[in-house]
């Protein structure tokens, strides 16, 4: 039975735990060839060595031009082309209106924007070599909606759907579709400090936190339900084969309809 993703190869950034593991996860179900990246070595190590030999981690740090120029390049070595690039690396990037620093803007802007930029730029090449490609953004329901993140998170969440759109019009001619998944109400460890803090805990503390998330975030929804990892990887794996061939330039929304919600 021919897999959704057959002989197609993905980079999957902030890939070692939550939505971009349980992509990578699903990716390689559907018989992708994955490129992990990501921060944490010992978790993408682990991730590796269990998804066996059709991926591979490859330690990254998006804040880093270098670093996202190196991963395009070390994809395309070892498993000889790249299809899909997901953009996925993110987490808390400042502080409230009136205590933001230089600081957070600059950390936010390389982690959140500047890396979708420059994910976009580096694969340009390798997926007109190939005839085209898929690049998926992960944006968020805060650059759509009130009061779901911080002003700085927001707003550059915001510009992550524009670019979307804007290079998907200009890539559209290469044959290279570009969409983002804005996710809602999603367990993952971004809540309690994002994948740097998470590292510092046991796998007993993360998942007695997520359990304790879970129930708090269904309250959010009108599917009275958290949303799930694995429900934006099943969005990504959506866009990236060929059922999504014919879209481009758009956001998609997954978030278990909060934003169509007026009550906070």
């Amino acid at each position: 039975m021919t897999k959704k993703l057959d002989n197609k190869v993905a980079l999957i950034t902030g890939g070692t735990s939550g939505i971009g593991a349980e992509t990578a996860r699903l990716f390689i179900k559907e018989g992708a060839k994955v490129i992990i990246s990501g921060r944490s070595e010992e978790k993408g190590q682990i991730l590796s060595d269990e998804l066996g030999k059709n991926s591979k981690y490859l330690l990254s740090d998006v804040t880093k031009e270098e670093d996202i120029e190196n991963s395009i390049k070390e994809t395309v070595n070892h498993f000889g082309k790249l299809d899909i690039l997901f953009n996925n690396a993110g987490g808390p990037v400042g502080a409230g209106i009136e205590k933001v620093t230089q600081k957070d803007i600059d950390y936010g802007v390389h982690l959140l924007l500047a890396s979708v930029i420059l994910g976009t730029k580096f694969a340009i090449e390798p997926m007109r070599k190939n005839g085209g490609g898929c690049i998926i953004n992960n944006s968020s329901i805060a650059g759509i909606r009130y009061r779901q993140g911080d002003p700085l998170y927001a707003a550059l969440k915001a510009g992550v759907t524009h670019y979307t759109r804007m290079s998907g019009v200009e890539l559209g001619p290469d044959n290279i579709r570009v969409n983002s998944i804005s996710p809602g109400a999603i367990a993952t460890p971004i809540f309690w400090g994002g994948s740097q803090r998470a590292n510092t805990l046991s796998t007993a503390e993360n998942d007695k936190k997520l359990e304790k998330l879970k129930g708090n975030l269904a309250k959010a929804v009108p599917l009275n339900r958290s949303g799930l990892a694995v429900d934006i990887a099943e969005a990504a794996l959506y866009l990236a084969s060929d059922a999504g061939s014919f879209v481009s330039c758009q956001d998609i929304v997954v978030d278990g309809g909060r934003t169509a919600m007026f009550n906070e």
